[in-house]
């Protein structure tokens, strides 16, 4: 199935989501490091606030829970936000550096993914759907007086692994305007009822960084007993009404119009975070309930 209208639909929401912007800190020269809040970290086994999911971090990674998340997002100069389920920081990054980065968790209980189409998916040919619907909503863009933006391509090509229910994927944006490219990181871990995000984003010259550091991270996550993928009961459990090519191609769509239509602003960013209502499907959900009614 191809997903230009999909994702038409999906970049037409961009008010659904919500932007976290991490900006670059003005440093006193002479400074190693640059000024910024001090976070409580957490490392070892740590179960998410909402219980269903646990992170094994061991020593490469730390913990910033919800609060501790917010802190952080208010320090790169966002509002106030106490809806994730915290983030994690490699433990040889500082999230307050220029080149800091920071992978943020989010969950999302839309019902139960049904992966049986894996295998049948065409990355090349959603790829191509995906540019197309991206540029589709430039000319918008522009005329709304913000930058256009282009998906350049896979910075690593979809892979889902069907024993772990893990997919993970990367992708090149092109802001026009900007001297690099963005590179945008996400991992899905599929359970029982939902799906837990985690997304980072950075500039394409941090890939091997960032590669390194999350593929270890695809591991570190779990869900605990009752909320597993194989735990799924057809008879009392709600199925999600996309799979998991919308889930990818959602994804894109609606971070590709936020990045637009916020590209005069995010320009000015060294790095920058999107969190987004539609990244597990959410907002997919109700646009799929509502594609009868278009159709007709």
């Amino acid at each position: 199935m191809r997903l230009v209208n999909i994702t038409a639909n999906i970049a037409a929401a961009w008010v659904a989501c919500v932007v976290i912007a991490a900006p670059a800190f003005a440093q006193d020269p002479e400074a190693t490091e640059p000024a910024g809040p001090d976070f409580n970290y957490q490392s070892g086994n740590i179960t998410l606030p909402n219980k269903v999911a646990t992170l094994h971090l061991g020593e490469k990674y730390r913990y910033l829970d919800s609060g501790e998340t917010n802190k952080l997002l208010m320090a790169w100069g966002n509002e106030s936000d106490t809806t994730t389920q915290g983030a994690i920081v490699p433990a040889e990054v500082n999230p307050m550096n220029e080149t800091g980065w920071a992978v943020i968790l989010t969950y999302e209980d839309d019902g139960h993914i049904d992966d049986s189409d894996a295998k049948e998916i065409d990355y090349a040919d959603m790829l191509k759907d995906m540019k197309e619907g991206t540029e589709e909503h430039n000319e918008a863009r522009k005329d709304a007086g913000f930058q256009a933006v282009h998906l350049v391509g896979w910075a690593e090509s979809p892979r889902y692994d069907a024993a772990t229910k893990k997919l993970y994927w990367a992708k090149e944006l092109d802001f026009e305007g900007s001297s690099s490219h963005t590179l945008n990181y996400d991992v899905r871990v599929l359970g029982r009822e939902g799906v837990l995000s985690m997304n980072a984003v950075a500039t394409m010259d941090q890939l091997q960084q960032i590669r390194t550091d999350m593929r270890p991270l695809i591991d570190v996550a779990e869900f605990n007993e009752g909320y597993r993928y194989a735990e799924f009961n057809s008879k009392t459990d709600r199925m999600a009404e996309y799979g998991l090519g919308a889930l990818i191609a959602g994804t894109l769509a609606a971070k590709a119009g936020l990045f637009a239509k916020l590209g005069v602003l995010l320009l000015a960013f060294k790095k920058f975070i999107i969190i987004g209502l539609v990244a597990a499907g959410g907002l997919i959900a109700k646009l799929f309930g509502k594609k009868k009614d278009e159709a007709a």
